[in-house]
């Protein structure tokens, strides 16, 4: 009974002690496990947080900068996430919201900057402006006073200087600092043309079906800043031995619109996006964002085109270059009265030149002095006699053969030799003709009016034409420089 016992005991025991040596077997495999995967786990979030401070530095050193930079150049790359498996959702949503904040912050600042920029360039523009016309009004006395083409020169020069003030003006959103009345358009579009270096190549065809078609007073003179600017671009841009048309004409809709082509080298994609999106008139345009240096011209375009209603588009030209075309709304048009004189340098329009005619009509004049000999049998030192009509005008294809030639008795001219009539020898001797008169000086004002009209922008007009005469088929080889302005160096 006892050796039972004993031996159910025994039992007991070692099942126990094999019990508790498996409950400690697993409770060591359990911890090692754990160890193992708090191991694990130690290392996944160091190697978190070193991915986290990687892209917090890359924030810093790239992201933020590169985001600055694409603010001013569209085109540049802004790096997005080095390891976007590694990190956490939101970690990578903080770090796209610090870009974002970055940006904000940056274009706030650069906002202001811009308009303390803004405002002191227009206090200086407006500076420099009144000077610029105070020069101006003083080179205009000179003019009058002084015949020297380096005057001129002067005035073509402080001219240029105007226009780049007022456009740095308009691009301030200054006023442009010239008041008009209702002008010409085509008197505009010569007044834009003087205001340009290349003045000499552009071409002015006038395509108006009313000559006296004009802007209204408030529009006249940001009209003529922006189609300046449109033509210095067409020059600056194209070849210096190239003309540059431009084409005056009206539209279907009552309105007029002004085409400027070049044959320059064009503009690729981008730049040719970048300019619509310039000329489209956006609320605002940074300074900043017009490069370095800084390229205004369709920049003022704008400003003026959001202000004044007009509109512009450009596209590939004909030519080879590009064309601008500057459309004018009928609200902005007006007709001048018929009492105010046109400009004489502004071209006429094409339909309106009338063709010389084939046959003219014959027309009865007094024979004009000194072409004609006296009458047979008159005393040419005498009474000429009663005046006696003229023989009908010859037609043209007869004009080259009646000139100087002598009358057959069927009434057809006959050529004849060109040569010094020979004096009769019972004629008296009568002193000679003078063959050409000396010019009288001009006065202050006549050298004022001539002055004036070349600072309109013209080559010619800068004396009256030559009436012909005698005296001016005596003298061909009088010099053409006078009719000419000086070329700009």
């Amino acid at each position: 009974m006892v050796a039972w016992i004993l031996a159910l005991t025994a039992v007991v025991t070692a099942i126990w002690s094999a019990v508790r040596t498996d409950r400690a077997m697993r409770e060591s495999h359990h911890a090692a496990a754990r160890a193992e995967l708090a191991e694990r786990q130690f290392k996944a979030a160091e190697a978190r947080t070193l991915a986290l401070t990687e892209e917090i530095r890359q924030l810093a050193q790239k992201r933020i900068p590169a985001a600055a930079t694409a603010l001013s150049h569209r085109s540049a790359p802004v790096p997005g996430l080095r390891e976007a498996a590694g990190i956490e959702g939101d970690a990578a949503r903080l770090l796209t919201e610090a870009v974002q904040a970055a940006r904000t912050a940056v274009l706030e600042e650069r906002g202001r900057v811009d308009a303390a920029a803004r405002s002191a360039m227009r206090g200086t523009s407006a500076k420099i402006q009144s000077l610029l016309n105070q020069s101006q009004h003083l080179l205009h006395e000179l003019q009058h006073e002084y015949d020297d083409p380096r005057i001129l020169q002067l005035d073509f020069r402080n001219e240029l200087a105007l226009r780049r003030t007022q456009a740095t003006a308009v691009l301030c959103d200054a006023w442009p600092g010239l008041a008009r009345q209702n002008s010409s358009l085509v008197e505009i579009v010569l007044g834009a043309q003087s205001r340009v270096a290349g003045y000499e190549r552009i071409k002015v065809a006038n395509h108006l079906r009313q000559e006296r078609l004009a802007l209204v007073a408030r529009a006249a003179e940001p009209l003529a800043i922006a189609l300046a600017e449109l033509l210095a671009n067409a020059t600056a841009y194209s070849h210096p031995d190239t003309e540059v048309p431009v084409t005056v004409q009206q539209t279907p809709g009552r309105g007029a619109m002004i085409l400027v082509d070049d044959a320059g080298i064009g503009m690729d994609e981008d730049a040719l996006k970048r300019a619509r999106t310039l000329l489209s008139g956006p609320s605002e345009v940074l300074l900043t964002e017009l490069g370095d240096p800084p390229q205004t011209g369709f920049a003022v375009v704008g400003r003026l085109i959001a202000r004044y209603g007009f509109s512009c588009h450009i596209e590939s030209s004909p030519y080879g270059g590009m064309r601008a075309m500057l459309r004018i709304p009928a609200h902005l048009l007006t007709v001048i009265d018929d009492d105010r004189t046109l400009s004489v340098l502004a071209p006429k329009p094409v339909h309106a030149r009338v063709p010389v005619a084939e046959d003219p009509e014959p027309v009865t004049t007094p024979a004009p002095a000194g072409l004609l000999g006296p009458p047979a049998g008159a005393d040419p030192a005498g009474d000429p006699g009663p005046a006696v009509p003229a023989e009908p005008a010859p037609r043209a294809e007869e004009a080259a053969t009646a000139e100087d030639g002598e009358q057959r008795p069927a009434g057809l001219p006959s050529r004849r030799r060109r040569s010094r009539r020979a004096a009769s020898p019972d004629a008296p001797s009568s002193p000679r003709r003078p063959v050409e008169e000396e010019p009288a000086p001009r006065t202050p004002e006549q050298a004022g009016a001539a002055w004036s009209s070349l600072q309109e922008g013209t080559l010619s007009g800068r004396s009256a034409p030559a009436v012909p005469g005698p005296a001016a088929v005596a003298s061909p080889s009088a010099s053409s420089s006078d009719d000419q302005g000086d070329d700009e160096k």
